[in-house]
């Protein structure tokens, strides 16, 4: 099958397209047949070594954390899906590789996918969808009346992070450039702060939770905004002791990153505030929940960009570029 593969891990390298073997089918797998994929920071941040203390992988890999397509395999254990079903996944870690034309998931990270938007739009939901659920839902308990602060929201995350929140009956702030003001209006935000023009610090305050995407510097002045007994989730570092007890990590990376999060720790707990870092997970059940918002009209997918297969690179490179308007998308089928 055709594919775009890394030898080994290098920023400026692009990601050559090349054959692989169609992937092992396992019992309690589902062979996709990929029809699109989306791109995240996380595909960029891993192709450069970002992640590879935390996320080591053989080469050559393939890359892709969003897939959208048709089962055309199932394996022995299989109960949830039949051959001809429609479907969209997150893979779990270690078993990623969209960027290709076939793909072998465990069925209990797929869920059908929305009958009422296009191979495509799916292709753009499960890892963004499946971080918002996690930071606003799982770990924040976010509540009707409560006040969250989403940064950076006309992102991949932030976009569907929004929808969300004004779902759940939220009061939400936001980031961005006055361009995308209109769209993160339309999308729910009450409050838009024009990110190049004021601070956010001095315009928000007493908030319940912020879901933190941005750099050092504003994650010390998140802390500043939220009130006593207040979280703040975010999905850019540092990572804490939780998350490297949950990848079984190594003692020297759980001292590593004990180190790295020390500081910010520290100030939360003087606060009287929760930190938390989120490195997303797969999980079919969560995405089947989303399936059921998106089909009742409560979130509806953010595009920016579909490229065709070939031009996989020239995607990444857009995501990379910070410009994309929610998600960016390539066509495989």
């Amino acid at each position: 099958m055709k594919a775009f593969i890394i030898d080994r891990y290098s920023k400026k390298n692009p990601m050559r397209l090349g054959e692989m073997p169609k992937p092992e089918l396992r019992d309690d797998d589902v062979l996709i047949d990929v029809h699109a994929a989306g791109l995240n920071l996380l595909d960029s941040k891993i192709k450069s070594g970002e992640f590879k203390l935390i996320l080591p992988y053989r080469m050559p890999l393939v890359l892709g954390h969003d897939v959208v397509g048709v089962v055309t395999k199932v394996g022995a254990r299989v109960r949830q899906f039949k051959v001809g079903d429609e479907v969209y996944s997150r893979p779990p870690d270690h078993r990623v590789g969209t960027f290709s034309e076939f793909i072998a998931v465990n069925e209990n990270f797929v869920a059908p996918k929305p009958k009422n938007i296009t191979m495509e739009e799916a292709a753009s939901i499960p890892l963004v969808g499946l971080t918002a659920w996690q930071a606003l839902v799982e770990r924040a308990h976010l509540k009707k009346g409560q006040k969250v602060f989403i940064q950076a929201g006309s992102g991949g995350v932030g976009t569907f992070a929004i929808q969300l929140a004004k779902h759940i009956g939220a009061t939400v702030a936001t980031t961005t450039s006055s361009a995308n003001t209109d769209l993160v209006k339309s999308l729910g935000a009450d409050i838009v702060i024009d990110y190049k023009e004021d601070d956010f610090e001095k315009v928000l305050q007493d908030y319940d939770v912020v879901l933190h995407s941005q750099d050092a510097v504003a994650l010390e002045k998140s802390l500043r905004v939220l009130k006593s007994g207040g979280t703040l989730i975010s999905i850019s570092g540092p990572p804490d002791p939780a998350f490297a007890k949950g990848i079984g990590a190594s003692w020297f990376v759980s001292l590593i990153v004990r180190l790295l999060s020390a500081g910010v720790r520290k100030k939360a707990t003087r606060r009287d505030l929760k930190y938390s870092f989120l490195f997303m997970r797969a999980d079919g059940h969560q995405l089947r929940e989303i399936t059921h918002l998106i089909e009742a009209g409560a979130i509806h997918p953010v595009m920016d960009r579909v490229f065709p297969f070939e031009s996989t690179n020239e995607a990444l490179a857009y995501v990379e570029s910070g410009r994309a308007k929610g998600k960016v998308v390539v066509k495989i089928k």
